[in-house]
């Protein structure tokens, strides 16, 4: 089996509902998603896949849709507001952890039909979460 990494950096803001804790104010992180894909052959070139082309899809995809926006969940308060000033936000059904934000950029990469098998997605220098698919 063959497998090829690529770290995408993007900077985001989120806050948890239903949170006893720090996260439950609105706040930024910068981002670290690292995909990794799979494959048990490699194409003509001896590839599972060219990184400039995971480069070309996936880091446009990020910095058109998540990147220096504010990840909410669709019942969060603030979102009216926000929404009023312009603010650039993203609505998610699910709390907006690190968590269900590596589950969107998999479910991205996987509708895109690149053979993915995981996202590890760093919060912070020492937090991270791994979405690994069904």
């Amino acid at each position: 089996m063959f497998r090829v990494t690529r770290e995408f950096h993007f900077c985001y803001g989120h806050r948890l509902l239903n949170y006893d804790g720090k996260c439950r104010n609105l706040h930024g992180h910068n981002g670290k998603a690292i995909i990794t894909l799979e494959g048990d052959r490699l194409d003509a070139l001896g590839m599972v896949m060219d990184f400039s082309q995971m480069k070309r899809v996936l880091q446009k995809w990020i910095d058109d849709t998540i990147d220096h926006k504010m990840l909410l969940h669709r019942d969060d308060p603030v979102l009216g507001y926000l929404r009023e000033r312009g603010e650039p936000v993203v609505v998610l059904d699910v709390n907006p952890t690190a968590e269900n934000i590596a589950k969107l950029i998999y479910d991205y990469t996987k509708a895109q039909g690149f053979p993915i098998t995981e996202v590890v997605l760093w919060e912070t220098e020492s937090c991270c979460a791994t979405y690994t698919g069904e």
